[in-house]
């Protein structure tokens, strides 16, 4: 029996995705967070685990990175996915971003590695009603899918600041990268907005790649740090959090890249960078 709800919510989401160029992919339009401020009444959102995986977005029939291209996922990890849209991440576990990133990537998909790929809803783009009401659905479209792949992603609630504070120090010390905050009545939207937030012990930007700066002493014979251009022109050398593997192969010229950092200079430069992943826009 065809879910006439999924149906409708698939083509109004297809009717707001512009139709790409045969030889360009479209940015699926995505609702994206702000970054969480001291102030905000934390009782009137539901909290989740910010993810360090893959974002996709399911329109009902494709599975689509951010950039709008698709996701060469096995056909048996699509057909277990509704009629219906949704918004969520691909995502391994904790800490194993980069593991994550190169299965999805791969043109010709691994059924080995992908039954270790979950696919994590936390919105239903297009979908009526507040966000409390779109939790359940979702909660309903994974029950109904019974596939160990399709997850909805755990939303709770917390009293206050001093509640929110305790519970992003036990998630960052397990590894964690901080939690993201959604407001209980907010009804779906798109572009950047303060319905979402993001709460990290950290600041994060991104940067794009123009050079590579060789290494000394210990890191002789490879990379030392890479050369980063901010989106004003301004540039800084990041070092701090590459890999060996990194250092040995990394990043080339023009790659957009995501980092950590503690605070600005007087100067707007990032104090103590640190590299976080290659942007996800494959």
């Amino acid at each position: 029996m065809l879910d006439w709800r999924g149906l409708a919510c698939a083509f109004a989401l297809l009717l707001a995705w512009p139709v790409p160029a045969a030889a360009e992919a479209m940015q699926p339009p995505l609702l994206l967070a702000e970054r969480y401020r001291d102030g905000i009444d934390v009782s009137n959102y539901w909290i989740s685990e910010k993810l360090d995986g893959v974002r996709a977005v399911w329109d009902g029939r494709v599975l689509r990175f951010r950039s709008g291209n698709p996701v060469p996922a096995p056909q048996w990890f699509l057909d277990g996915l509704p009629a219906e849209a949704l918004d969520g991440e691909l995502w391994l576990a904790r800490g194993r971003f980069d593991e994550l990133s190169a299965i999805v990537r791969r043109k010709a998909p691994v059924d080995a590695e992908w039954r270790r790929v979950r696919y994590m809803m936390f919105e239903l783009p297009a979908a009526a009603g507040s966000f409390t009401e779109r939790i359940a659905r979702m909660q309903t479209i994974a029950a109904a899918a019974q596939r160990p792949w399709l997850m909805a992603i755990p939303q709770f609630r917390l009293a206050d600041v001093a509640a929110l504070k305790k519970k992003l120090n036990e998630i960052v010390r397990a590894g964690g990268e901080g939690l993201m905050l959604h407001r209980a009545d907010a009804a779906y939207e798109t572009g950047r907005s303060a319905t979402l937030l993001k709460l990290t012990p950290w600041l994060d930007a991104e940067a794009v790649v123009v050079g590579h700066i060789p290494g000394k002493g210990k890191h002789a014979g490879r990379l030392g740090a890479l050369r980063m251009e901010m989106p004003d022109g301004r540039r800084f050398s990041l070092g701090s959090g590459l890999s060996d593997a990194l250092r040995r192969d990394p990043p080339p010229p023009g790659t957009l890249v995501t980092y950590r950092y503690r605070e600005l200079t007087p100067k707007g430069m990032p104090r103590f960078p640190s590299y976080l992943r290659v942007r996800d826009n494959p």
